[in-house]
């Protein structure tokens, strides 16, 4: 027996299968964008960590940052005896932030907490408790955030009934046949049918769909969501969890809208693989809730935030805004080519600003019908080929693709070629 099948035994006897994995393959060690397996196998690695290595697995910078906190402190609770590490990180990221004005940054360890804290947030500042968030968005698997999320399976089933005052109105992409007025008019009949604009404490969105799809959020809504939200008083909050730190070519993924929102959450690479998480504030809004209200026991954890200011000197030094855009043209033109082949599954609609890249697997060309078989297929083949790989989207049909910024050309080509293998693959198994 395999090392990989000996553990896939052992966690099924001892993990509950709530908990899934997307493949048998048991982690030994990584380096930026290639990981081996507990069997020898080597991979290219597109997914990332889910977006979390956008700085690549184990980078120098970061672990040198680490190693040194380790030799200082690991934990103290910021609440109890504060550190440097915390407010130096909260510095950077307010001069960081996506809006004019004064700005201030909580943190905490995983992007649930940082969704769920946003809206304590704006309770806490606008007096208000009713939530709107979107179809087809994915903000955590806390029972708020849960219900948050636009996507019943697998996040909510078996988990009812949620918190309260949570409405969804339907993201626009134009594939599913919903456009921005679809949206806008679905949010108008919303304030009439359900909940008055004056009770509406947060409007959350995604500025690109993460497990929605990475479909990103038409400018055009962006603006009036702004527009609605200083009319009412309501709290804008852009969920940069899976968008923010360089993926989309900008630090974070609504700046290329040019609308300002009110909050962000941040987490996934802002660490580095060390779990951080955070809101990034207007000042006023921030500081609405009492002294106590927010906080948490390994909430900015201080190895975590010497990851991150790690995380933030990497992005700078080696241009990763650039290299995102560059990645992603090279993925993006690359696909392009496999697309136009007889002999490999249909895609269609390759999109995604920096390299947030993904495109929809149908099952006929010239016309929009989701393949979700088919892209479970691709996956599978991607594995064997040597290659992890992701697959996500409302309909299950749409391969993403979060390749380390840090990832050489050899290595990015290497991956592309084993993605146009595992699209060939998956066609002949059909």
């Amino acid at each position: 027996m395999s090392k990989n099948a000996e553990l896939f035994a052992r966690r099924e006897r001892a993990i509950p299968r709530g908990v899934s994995i997307a493949y048998p393959v048991f982690a030994a060690k990584a380096e930026n964008a290639e990981l081996w397996d507990v069997d020898g196998n080597r991979y290219v690695d597109f997914a990332g960590g889910i977006a979390v290595l956008n700085v690549g697995h184990r980078h120098p910078k970061v672990i040198a940052a680490v190693e040194e906190q380790l030799k200082a402190f690991t934990h103290t609770a910021f609440q109890i005896t504060p550190y440097e590490p915390y407010v130096e990180l909260a510095e950077r990221l307010n001069a960081l932030a996506p809006f004019k004005g004064p700005a201030k940054t909580i943190f905490f360890t995983t992007g649930a907490e940082a969704t769920e804290n946003a809206v304590k947030i704006a309770r806490a500042h606008t007096g208000r408790s009713a939530v709107i968030a979107f179809a087809g968005a994915f903000h955590g698997r806390t029972m708020l955030t849960m219900a948050m999320t636009g996507k019943v399976l697998p996040y909510k089933k078996k988990f009812g009934p949620m918190p309260s005052e949570i409405y969804h109105i339907p993201f626009p992409i134009a594939d599913h046949g919903v456009t921005v007025a679809d949206s806008l008019r679905a949010l108008e009949f919303l304030f009439r049918a359900d909940v008055e604009p004056s009770r509406v404490a947060a409007i959350i969105i995604e500025p690109i769909q993460g497990e929605g799809g990475f479909y990103a959020a038409p400018t055009e809504l962006l603006v009036k969501l702004r527009e609605i939200c200083d009319a009412h008083g309501i709290v804008l909050v852009a969920d940069e969890v899976q968008t923010g730190f360089a993926r989309t070519g900008k630090m974070f993924g609504i700046e290329h809208s040019g609308v300002e929102p009110d909050l962000v959450t941040v987490a996934k690479s802002l660490g580095g693989g060390f779990p951080i998480s955070g809101v990034i504030g207007r000042a006023e809004i921030m500081d609405g809730a009492e002294p106590g209200g927010l906080g948490g026991t390994y909430a900015g954890p201080p190895i975590a935030c010497a990851a991150a200011l790690a995380v933030l000197d990497v992005i700078a030094e080696e241009k990763l805004l650039d290299r995102a855009d560059a990645i992603g043209e090279r993925i993006k033109a690359r696909v392009a080519r496999i697309a136009t082949r007889n002999d490999v599954v249909p895609i269609t609609a390759i999109r995604g600003p920096g390299a947030m890249i993904g495109f929809d697997i149908v099952k006929s060309r010239g016309a929009y019908d989701p393949d979700g078989d088919a892209t479970k297929r691709v996956t599978t083949e991607a594995l064997k080929a040597g290659l992890i790989l992701l697959s996500c989207g409302v309909h299950g049909n749409v391969i993403r693709v979060l390749v380390p910024l840090t990832a050489s050309d050899a290595i990015l080509d290497e991956g592309l070629d084993k993605l146009e293998k595992a699209l060939a693959a998956a066609h002949v198994g059909a």
